[in-house]
């Protein structure tokens, strides 16, 4: 079974930095894409940023020169670097990523999510 954890979530000042971590875990022969979405209160899901497998990266305008997406691929994980965050940056950050296990075809994983909150 595939899981991926978010961790690295919390409360920060607006001008702050936090830095996000999803480690995907379990029976994986190999991972595509990953990414993160953010879903705000009373809003929809939207991507903040995505890496490819061999490293291409693609940014929401919104965080773009804010936010920066890497990935482990010996660890299986991907990190958002999050700097100069603002109030607008709250909301749940979600981990998805494009895994094929042993047992079955490339599909979508999520995590729970991650919760950030920047204070004005």
């Amino acid at each position: 079974q595939v899981q991926l954890v978010e961790s690295g979530g919390g409360l920060v000042q607006a001008g702050g930095s936090l830095r996000l971590s999803c480690a995907a875990s379990g029976s994986i022969r190999n991972i595509g894409s990953m990414g993160w979405y953010r879903q705000a209160p009373g809003k929809q899901r939207e991507l903040v940023a995505g890496i490819t497998n061999s490293g291409r990266t693609n940014y929401a305008d919104s965080v773009k020169d804010r936010f920066t997406i890497s990935r482990d691929n010996a660890k299986d994980t991907v990190y958002l670097q999050m700097n100069n965050l603002k109030p607008e940056d709250t909301a749940v950050y979600l981990c998805t990523a494009y895994i094929r296990p042993y047992a079955n075809t490339y599909m979508d994983y999520w995590g729970k999510g991650a919760l950030v909150t920047v204070s004005s």
